[in-house]
Formats: C-alpha cells, structure tokens, sequence
C-alpha cells in the first residue's frame, strides 16, 4: 500500500502559529507545543496589561498634576482642584491637564486661579 500525504491545513495553522512567535527565543520559536504554550500566554499577558497601562498613566497623570498644584499653593491639592473643576463645569481631563502641567506651568496656575474665583 502506498503512502498518503497529509493535507495542507495543519500545516498551514502551524505556520501561522510559527509566524505569530517568530520573534521567542529558543524553544518557544521552535516547537509547536510550546508555541501554542507560549501564545496563549502572550495573548493572555497583553490582555491583562492593557487595563494596567491606563491604570499606570492614569497614576502618572494625577502624580504630576498634584506635584505642580502643591507648588502653586501651600494648602491646595489635587482633590480639591478636581473638585473645583467640575464646579466650575470645566471639562478638562487628567491626561490635558498633565501635558499642561509640564509644558506650561503658568497656564495651569491661572487656570486654578480662575477656579477659585
């Protein structure tokens, strides 16, 4: 009896998954198992970090606007600006007033000043 050849399919879903952890060191580029191992992981990893990214920035941008607005006034705080600004129904959010707060310190001074008012 002679010898079938396999389809082309697995092989094709194969290459795709070869394709996807090119770039892995070791076995983790070589052999299918760990491969499919490997993606999962990766997939479930970038999954995970997405939320914690905005978390950490979200972070950031609130430590850099508290740091700026202490310096402006002694016994002024981030709550209390944020509080301000929606009184006021300024509608500015954490990553703006972040960018202001680095690049230009004065704008943000006399925005809390026009809060306060």
């Amino acid at each position: 009896m002679t010898r079938i050849r396999r389809g082309y399919i697995a092989r094709r879903r194969r290459t795709k998954i070869r394709l996807f952890a090119s770039t892995f060191r070791g076995a983790h580029s070589r052999l299918t198992r760990t491969i499919i191992q490997q993606k999962i992981r990766a997939l479930a990893s970038s999954h995970r970090d997405r939320g914690r990214q905005k978390r950490n920035f979200r972070r950031l941008w609130i430590t850099r606007i508290n740091a700026v607005i202490r310096e402006i006034r002694v016994s002024y705080s981030y709550s209390r600006f944020i509080n301000d600004l929606y009184k006021r129904q300024l509608l500015l959010n954490r990553k703006i007033l972040a960018q202001i707060a680095i690049s230009n310190t004065n704008c943000l001074y006399t925005i809390s000043n026009e809060i306060i008012k």
